[in-house]
């Protein structure tokens, strides 16, 4: 079942990568961020909300190693943080904050909670 679990968040990341990486004006419309006029805002989606996310799944999936799935939970534990200090000091839509928030604590929570005993 651990395996099964890993794959799927794994898969996930790449899914939720690839919005950004192939739609990042659609991802930064999604994540209420303004246009300007400089296009270094789409560069930044499909970087670090895009590939960022794409080849860390890919990897992960390719060395199906619980160290790398530790890895990945550290990843949505960093984006989780980053998120909750965000509600409390930059006061965004609370909904959409804490649901994006919820997904990436609880992938951050499976991943190192079950994997982490399995390294070595």
């Amino acid at each position: 079942m651990t395996t099964g679990l890993n794959v799927v968040a794994a898969i996930l990341t790449i899914g939720f990568g690839l919005f950004g990486f192939l739609a990042p004006a659609f991802t930064a419309a999604s994540l209420d961020l303004a246009p300007t006029d400089s296009n270094m805002g789409l560069s930044e989606m499909r970087a670090s909300v895009g590939g960022l996310f794409v080849v860390t799944g890919a990897v992960v999936l390719l060395l199906n190693n619980p160290m790398g799935y530790v890895m990945l939970g550290v990843v949505y534990a960093g984006a989780a943080l980053g998120r909750f200090v965000s509600v409390v000091l930059d006061n965004p839509p609370l909904v959409k904050a804490l649901t994006f928030g919820g997904i990436e604590l609880v992938l951050a929570l499976w991943l190192i909670l079950a994997n982490f005993n399995k390294t070595t």
